[in-house]
């Protein structure tokens, strides 16, 4: 796993136009199936591919926490969502709420998640190749796969499936 997520982004650089060209195409001319497609594909992929192994997105990024997020992991750790807020959380430039700092405050030496059953969306959802009209969240996606090499793995496999 070190080695592929040290080849990672290099590879993600190679792809990148050849990508961002394909998904101009996705987005121009969607297929009727393609939530179906990348269920199968995100499905297939995962069932390759051991998160616990990686862990590479609470290492390297952290996700956006939403109002409910908050709530949330702020009832877990029995403190006030302003506590929560003030103890781990800052706002970005785009007024999100993000962690202070990665890698990921709540991810253990083990690569297991400390607050994993009341985890943020946006780590329930990483890296959202299942997501319905897929389509819309290419630029998303175009970061993804520099992250997580399933991602990666997923756009590769999609590339080969869906043809123009």
């Amino acid at each position: 796993m070190e080695e592929i997520l040290r080849d990672l982004p290099q590879k993600a650089r190679e792809k990148h136009s050849e990508n961002k060209k394909f998904f101009a195409k996705l987005k121009k001319r969607p297929p009727k199936d393609l939530d179906y497609t990348m269920q199968e594909l995100h499905e297939a992929e995962f069932e390759r591919t051991d998160c616990l192994t990686c862990a590479n997105c609470c290492k390297t990024t952290g996700p956006l926490f939403t109002n409910a997020d908050v709530e949330r992991i702020a009832k877990h750790f029995r403190m006030k969502p302003s506590q929560f807020i003030d103890e781990f959380l800052r706002v970005d430039e785009e007024n999100d709420y993000v962690l202070q700092s990665v890698p990921c405050t709540f991810l253990g030496a083990d690569n297991y998640c400390s607050i994993y059953d009341v985890r943020p969306k946006a780590c329930r959802e990483f890296p959202h190749t299942d997501r319905k009209k897929f389509q819309q969240i290419s630029n998303l996606t175009l970061k993804n796969v520099a992250i997580c090499p399933a991602a990666f793995n997923i756009v590769e496999e999609m590339k080969k499936s869906i043809k123009f």
